[in-house]
């Protein structure tokens, strides 16, 4: 039983976190945002290419995922909008394990670079 309070417990903080920041968002977002971001993410390919460069800079595809939670709760951002950034979000997040699984050895040194 207490584990279920726990699990309970949880989701009612991430999800008053989420409107503070929502709230937060549309408070300091204004027009000017929500232009970038209709530039950027206007057709799927666009939001995807955006979706897997901002994970690769931030390296959280959770942080972008509950930003853009907070940009659809503000009204900043779409649905279809978001999607196209979840795609591009999972292939960043792909991409980025994929090199760090590659064994880049330099050839003069025959020890790992990374």
């Amino acid at each position: 039983m207490f584990y279920v309070l726990q699990v309970l417990g949880g989701m009612a903080l991430f999800l008053f976190g989420v409107d503070k920041l929502s709230d937060g968002m549309e408070k300091l977002a204004g027009n000017q945002i929500q232009e970038w971001l209709d530039r950027l993410t206007n057709r799927p390919i666009k939001g995807a290419i955006f979706g897997a460069v901002a994970t690769a800079l931030i390296q959280s595809s959770s942080l972008l995922m509950v930003t853009m939670i907070g940009l659809i709760n503000a009204n900043l951002m779409t649905l279809e909008q978001a999607v196209g950034v979840m795609m591009g979000q999972e292939i960043g997040t792909t991409l980025t394990a994929q090199i760090v699984a590659f064994k880049l050895i330099h050839r003069g040194l025959n020890k790992p670079i990374v």
